[in-house]
């Protein structure tokens, strides 16, 4: 759920949405990472200035932790 939510907000942010790639990795049954991956070109938009985007991704990441269990943590790489 949270991993279509990141992906889909993700490409209306960034300027090239085709380059926009998410993993996820579960690290313990109790904690995942996912990362995405951008465009060179997207990486700031996606941050945002002060990280106020990001944080917001984060917030809801934090947010599904209720429903499944399971606590996130976001990367964003260069592609």
């Amino acid at each position: 759920m949270i991993i279509r939510f990141i992906e889909n907000y993700a490409k209306l942010i960034v300027s090239v949405p085709e380059d926009v790639s998410i993993t996820k990795k579960l690290i313990d049954d109790n904690f995942a990472e996912i990362i995405i991956s951008v465009n060179s070109v997207d990486i700031g938009k996606l941050i945002g200035k002060n990280g106020n985007m990001i944080n917001a991704l984060k917030t809801m990441a934090n947010g599904c932790k209720a429903k499944d269990g399971i606590s996130y943590k976001i990367q964003v790489v260069v592609k």
